[in-house]
C-alpha cells in the first residue's frame, strides 16, 4: 500500500516546513535559502537518520509537489521571452551546453568512467527553475532586465530537457513517444483556447468573475484541475509527469490573463505554503546517504563537470549583455540541478540506461549544487545591494595622518 499517506511522516513533513519558515524570518541573513533547510530537514527525518519516516508514507501528496513546483515554474514564464535577447542567448547556451556535455562523456565512456551516454549528458544541462523560484522570488532576483535572462535560461534548462527525456528515455518507442508529446501539446493548445469561449458580458464570465473568492474558488480548482489533468495525460502516454506540470504553466499564463488577477497569489498559498515544501522535505528524505557516500569521487566529478558544461557556456554566451556579476549569477542558476536530475535519473535507470551507481552520483552532485550555488546567488545579490562605502569629507586618510 505505497499510496497511503502516514499521518505520523506527514505531521514531521509539516514541522520541518515550519521550522524552516521561522528561521528563515529570525535569521534574514542566513547563508542558505529556505529551500536548502527544507532538504536538510528532509534528510534529518528520513530513514538514514532520524527514521520518523519513510519516503513511501508521502509521495502521493510529493508527486503532487512536484506538479506544484513546475507549474509555477511555467507559469513564470512568458513565450515571448524566447524572441528576445535573453532568450536566444539562453538556447545558444544550452545548445553549446549539450555539445559539450556530449564530447565530454563520449570521453569519459572511452575510458570507462562512466557507462551510460545519453543519461549522463542530458543531465549535466538541466536546470533547476522550479527549484530556485522560490530562492529567487526572495532575493528579489525575478525583477528588471537580469530577471529575464535568469527565467530564460532557467526556463530552457528545464524544458529541453523535460522534451529530450520524453523522447528519447521514456519507456516506449520513439515514434509513438513524439506522438504522444504531440498530443499533450495539442490538449493544452485546445484547454488553452477554451478560454476565448467565455465571453466578457456572458452568463459563463459573470459566474467565472463571481466565483472566483469566498467558498466556490472557481479558478483555483480550473487551474488544479488544469494541473492534474495534464500530469494524468503524460502520465497514460508514459511521458515524464513534470512535462505536463510545466505545460499547464504555460497555458494557465495565458488561459488566465487579466481575469483573475488574485489567483497567483492564491496559488503561492497553496503551492508554496503546503505541496512545494513537502515535496523538498520528501526529496531531502529520498536521499541515498550511502550510495553517495561510496562513491565522493563521482560526486565531486560531476559537480565540476555541472559547473563547467552547464555554467561555462552560460558566462561566455552572456558577455556583453550583462555584468560580470549577474552573469556569474546566470551561470550558478544554470548549473543548479535537482527536480529534473531526479526524474531523469528514475526513468534512465527503469528503462536500463543508467547504472545505479552513476545515478546516486549524479543525484548527489545536484544536491550539492542545490545545497550551495541558490546561497552563492543570493550572497552576490545582497553585496551588490550594499551601499558603497562613502569618502569622508576631509578625502581620503593616508598613512600617517
Amino acid at each position: 500500500m505505497d499510496d497511503v499517506v502516514s499521518i505520523d511522516t506527514l505531521a514531521a513533513v509539516a514541522a520541518v516546513a515550519l521550522i524552516a519558515a521561522v528561521l528563515a524570518g529570525l535569521l534574514p541573513r542566513l547563508p542558505v535559502p529556505q529551500v536548502v533547510l527544507l532538504l536538510a530537514g528532509g534528510i534529518l527525518i528520513g530513514p538514514d537518520v532520524l527514521a520518523l519516516g519513510t519516503p513511501a508514507d508521502v509521495r502521493v501528496l510529493a508527486d503532487v509537489g512536484l506538479g506544484f513546483v513546475f507549474l509555477l515554474a511555467g507559469y513564470e514564464i512568458d513565450l515571448r521571452l524566447f524572441r528576445e535577447d535573453a532568450g536566444r542567448r539562453a538556447l545558444l547556451a544550452w545548445a553549446v551546453s549539450f555539445g559539450l556535455a556530449a564530447g565530454v562523456v563520449g570521453l569519459l565512456g572511452a575510458a570507462g568512467v562512466v557507462e551510460s551516454f545519453l543519461p549522463i549528458a542530458l543531465g549535466l544541462t538541466t536546470t533547476a527553475l522550479g527549484t530556485l523560484l522560490p530562492v529567487l522570488r526572495e532575493a528579489g532576483l525575478l525583477r528588471g532586465r537580469l530577471g529575464r535572462y535568469l527565467l530564460a535560461t532557467g526556463g530552457v534548462g528545464e524544458l529541453l530537457p523535460v522534451l529530450v527525456i520524453a523522447v528519447f528515455l521514456g519507456s516506449q518507442g520513439r515514434a509513438s513517444a513524439v506522438v504522444a508529446l504531440g498530443g499533450v501539446a495539442v490538449l493544452a493548445l485546445a484547454l488553452g483556447l477554451l478560454r476565448h469561449g467565455v465571453r466578457e458580458g456572458s452568463r459563463l464570465a459573470d459566474v467565472v468573475r463571481a466565483g472566483q473568492n469566498e467558498t466556490a474558488q472557481i479558478t483555483l480548482r480550473g487551474t488544479i484541475l488544469l494541473l492534474l489533468a495534464l500530469v494524468a495525460v503524460t502520465d497514460r502516454f508514459h511521458l515524464d509527469a513534470v512535462l505536463g506540470a510545466f505545460l499547464a504553466g504555460l497555458v494557465l499564463r495565458h488561459w488566465v490573463g487579466t481575469a483573475a488577477p488574485l489567483l497567483e497569489s492564491k496559488l503561492d498559498a497553496v503551492g508554496y505554503g503546503f505541496f512545494v515544501p513537502l515535496f523538498f522535505v520528501y526529496s531531502g528524505m529520498s536521499l541515498d546517504l550511502h550510495a553517495i557516500g561510496e562513491a565522493p569521487l563521482a560526486v565531486v566529478m560531476f559537480l565540476l563537470l555541472l559547473l563547467a558544461v552547464r555554467g561555462g557556456p552560460v558566462l561566455l554566451v552572456h558577455r556583453g549583455a550583462l555584468a560580470w556579476r549577474e552573469r556569474c549569477q546566470c551561470a550558478l542558476v544554470s548549473a543548479t540541478a535537482l527536480p529534473v536530475l531526479v526524474a531523469l535519473t528514475e526513468i534512465a535507470v527503469r528503462s536500463g540506461t543508467l547504472t545505479s551507481e552513476d545515478a546516486a552520483a549524479l543525484v548527489g552532485a545536484g544536491a550539492v549544487t542545490v545545497l550551495v550555488l541558490p546561497a552563492l546567488v543570493v550572497t552576490l545579490a545582497r553585496r551588490a545591494a550594499e551601499p558603497s562605502p562613502q569618502p569622508s569629507p576631509g578625502g581620503p586618510v593616508g598613512p600617517g595622518r
